[in-house]
């Protein structure tokens, strides 16, 4: 098992104080668990631009992405209570779906991002979950199901909450997360925000477009009219400035995509039980069956959507592995440490957590002054680093 080197921790808290002096860093936290116990937690800086309100360990603030990874847990919990296994067929429980030519689709098509359905032909406000629904369930695939992968980027969020209503009878997604993983370890994180907390969440900002970044093939992409990776970033449409990411009843509304809320501290601790099998304090919150889900590699392919290679266990992003065999064998990037079983979730902007059940080892970062794309940046990149150094 890793033990941090003796300056580790020192070297991260370094590099988390540079953020703020040479990387545009306005508040952020970080939050670092071994074993359960959370042996780091660095919180700094400021809720807004015009510092009016300090920002604290308990700072909350919208994750966007970051927000998939409990997503994709529930949907694996529900379907492990109903006793139904990856290779199913999503029509087993939502019988509607089978329209467009989707009868043979499986949940391991929607949690692999590999379904072909990122982008709806059907132009519907996020707003209106019954017309998302409809539009999912006459929406023919995109591609045939498992030849393909592509980022669902919004959608993926609304075919995990309507799985779990149909299996669990409950009202949303987010309810079902708050009574089987939110409520029992008292995580400062929510898929639907209480009114109670809302004076607590930071104002988030947009970050800029610098020329350097500029030919990046998903900025191209994003900003370019009528590829996929713009159709899906506006599919269902709706929510599409930073800003309306600062709006109460987005916090309120619970979208299973992009609209958790919660500290770092709260997405570290949720990591850190997964990092542990799936328990807490001797007991079982998720079984360990489930939690062996998310470190097992569905699909790794270049993604239509992300534009550069991604890997996706069950709902879950994992570090691609090396395919050319001319490479040295290992990871092409580390944005979750080292460990091959490593999994985890970036939001867009910056924010990133993960778990690395091979070290008991969990992180988590948030912020609110975000950077350019949807894949973590220097910011967090620089505290996995000093964290895992050889």
């Amino acid at each position: 098992m890793y033990q941090p080197a003796p300056h580790a921790l020192a070297d991260v808290t370094t590099w988390f104080e540079e953020n703020f002096h040479t990387r545009g860093e306005l508040g952020a936290s970080v939050s670092i668990w071994q074993n359960g116990v959370e042996i780091l937690n660095l919180s700094h800086g400021h809720m807004d631009r015009s510092r009016s309100r300090a920002w604290d360990v308990d700072t909350l603030a919208p994750v966007w992405s970051a927000t998939k990874g409990p997503a994709a847990l529930c949907c694996l919990m529900a379907l492990h209570e109903a006793n139904l296994p990856l290779d199913c067929p999503v029509s087993e429980v939502w019988p509607e779906f089978v329209v467009g030519g989707k009868a043979a689709m499986t949940f391991a098509h929607l949690l692999s991002h590999t379904a072909g359905l990122c982008a709806l032909d059907e132009r519907v406000p996020i707003f209106n979950y019954e017309a998302v629904i409809d539009a999912i369930e006459q929406q023919t695939p995109l591609w045939e199901p498992g030849t393909k992968q592509g980022y669902h980027a919004r959608t993926f969020g609304f075919l995990m909450d309507e799985i779990v209503r149909r299996i669990t009878g409950l009202e949303s997604l987010g309810e079902y997360f708050r009574e089987t993983i939110g409520s029992p370890l008292g995580l400062d994180f929510w898929i639907g925000l209480p009114s109670a907390q809302h004076d607590r969440v930071a104002c988030i900002y947009p970050g800029k477009i610098s020329i350097a970044g500029g030919d990046q093939p998903f900025l191209k992409a994003f900003s370019t009219s009528g590829t996929l990776t713009q159709r899906t970033f506006g599919s269902p449409m709706g929510l599409n400035a930073v800003s309306d990411f600062n709006q109460p009843e987005t916090w309120k509304a619970g979208y299973a995509s992009m609209g958790g809320v919660g500290s770092a501290r709260g997405l570290g601790q949720f990591y850190a039980m997964l990092a542990q099998g799936g328990t807490w304090n001797g007991r079982e919150i998720v079984p360990a069956s489930v939690v062996a889900l998310l470190s097992e590699p569905l699909s790794q392919q270049d993604d239509s959507v992300l534009c550069t290679p991604i890997a996706f266990a069950a709902g879950v992003m994992q570090d691609p592995i090396h395919q050319d065999p001319e490479q040295p064998p290992g990871k092409m990037r580390q944005h979750f440490g080292p460990s091959l079983k490593a999994f985890g979730h970036p939001g867009a902007g910056g924010c990133l957590a993960f778990a690395d059940p091979e070290n008991a080892i969990s992180f988590a970062y948030v912020m609110n002054q975000m950077e350019v794309g949807a894949l973590p940046g220097a910011k967090s990149i620089g505290l996995i680093e000093r964290f895992y150094q050889a």
